[in-house]
């Protein structure tokens, strides 16, 4: 017994530490399906565990942890500043980006396990040279999220809003 745990321990140390690579700990993850979870329509979302989102009053049917702010920049410049902030974070990288409207998924993973979340954006205009967006963060296998989609989506949004009110001020 103590043998076969100790065969899976080091099956499970060398595929973490293979990491992206072939035969690597995200192979194992695809049993799960696509590390993209894909698109989502805010308003029917529904909430699962694990997950984070902030959506303008009115635009979720769902219960949001947090309003994002307006913002006084277009909804184009705001989609940009988006990616820059979500190309600053590590481990991540774009999954999706729509042709004809302004939403973009990215996904994103864990430091040590690379477990894959999906964060899908959504630009919404407000008003002649202001937006303001909506996000949802979820993770592929919800119970070992552990509070991080809510805490990168509390990152994001001050990182976010910060960058498009210093644009705004110059």
């Amino acid at each position: 017994m103590a043998l076969a745990l100790g065969g899976l321990a080091l099956a499970g140390a060398v595929l973490v530490a293979r990491g992206p690579e072939p035969g690597g700990i995200e192979d194992v993850w695809l049993l799960f399906g696509a590390p993209d979870r894909g698109a989502v329509d805010l308003p029917t979302v529904s909430r699962s565990a694990g997950d984070a989102l902030a959506c303008p009053p009115g635009q979720c049917r769902a219960v949001s942890d947090r309003v994002p702010p307006v913002l006084p920049v277009p909804g184009e410049r705001l989609r940009a500043i988006v990616a820059a902030v979500a190309a600053e974070e590590p481990r991540t990288e774009l999954a999706f980006q729509a042709r004809w409207a302004e939403e973009d998924r990215y996904v994103v993973r864990s430091e040590w396990l690379r477990l894959p979340d999906t964060v899908a954006v959504a630009i919404l205009g407000a008003g002649e040279g202001r937006s303001t967006l909506a996000l949802y963060a979820r993770p592929q296998i919800g119970l070992l999220d552990a509070g991080g989609n809510r805490a990168r989506l509390e990152r994001w949004l001050d990182r976010i809003e910060g960058l498009a009110r210093a644009e705004a001020a110059r």
